[in-house]
């Protein structure tokens, strides 16, 4: 019996880990006029299965009844998102076991629906919004000058960067050329493998975080972390999300900036 009530406790947590529309990188030689652009949304990506919300790696989020009362019976993939440059505020909300009214502070961010038909457009008008459903607007992509602009306009009001998608097709997963994500730096994903001690004003929190990166290549982060994550730092074994602008002459990312955890 207790080995029974383990399991079901497990279920309740975990789901099956879904499949994703995923992002490639924008490079300046890619051609993507006509194209539809929308703002990135610095959230954390949820995945609505008809009957709960499910992160990206297949956790089962504890939402309130308030917050999913009015949501369909069928597939959405969005970003779980309250402003720009809070996705520390919004992980805190999403994150906690117990319900709480923490969620009242968020909005569901639709950037697409699984089990509708048509292009990009035809699907997204499908979503009925509500008081806590919203849909991305997208923008039809005149030119590179265009992109350039609204990149630039996005990323001056603190916003992470841009998504550019092949709006003619129909719903797909997986990473390919046809979905991309445009910003003025870099950002990769790496594995904690240790905490460095901080000194002077840091003293008694972490100063930096040692990590792996996918080509094996160790690495200090300590820029872009508060004192909070200081105080208590993404556990030995998490990925991480960190930016950097191009790298250095010895191959390394240069002035590499803490983002957040991977959820």
């Amino acid at each position: 019996m207790r080995y029974l009530l383990v399991i079901l406790l497990f279920s309740s947590l975990f789901a099956q880990k879904p499949e994703l529309l995923l992002l490639n990188k924008y490079s300046k030689d890619m051609n993507v006029t006509s194209w539809y652009m929308s703002e990135k949304l610095d959230g954390v990506r949820a995945f609505w299965d008809g009957e709960k919300l499910i992160s990206r790696s297949g956790k089962t989020f504890s939402t309130p009844i308030f917050f999913t009362k009015d949501f369909p019976k069928h597939k959405l993939d969005g970003e779980l998102w309250t402003k720009r440059s809070d996705f520390s505020n919004v992980s805190s909300i999403v994150n906690k076991k117990k319900l709480h009214s923490g969620w009242k502070n968020l909005t569901y961010n639709i950037f697409e629906v699984p089990d509708a038909k048509g292009n990009l457009l035809e699907r997204l008008k499908s979503v009925k919004t509500t008081k806590y459903i919203k849909t991305i607007k997208q923008i039809k992509i005149i030119d590179k000058k265009h992109l350039d602009n609204f990149l630039k306009s996005i990323e001056k009001k603190g916003g992470e960067g841009v998504v550019v998608r092949d709006g003619s097709l129909n719903y797909y997963t997986g990473r390919d050329d046809k979905a991309l994500k445009v910003k003025s730096y870099i950002d990769e994903e790496c594995k904690v493998i240790g905490h460095n001690d901080g000194q002077g004003k840091y003293e008694g929190m972490v100063g930096s975080l040692s990590c792996r990166m996918k080509n094996m290549q160790v690495i200090k982060i300590g820029s872009g972390l508060n004192n909070y994550q200081r105080e208590n730092p993404p556990k030995i074994g998490a990925i991480i999300t960190f930016k950097y602008y191009g790298l250095t002459s010895k191959g390394n990312p240069r002035f590499p900036v803490f983002l957040h955890e991977r959820y």
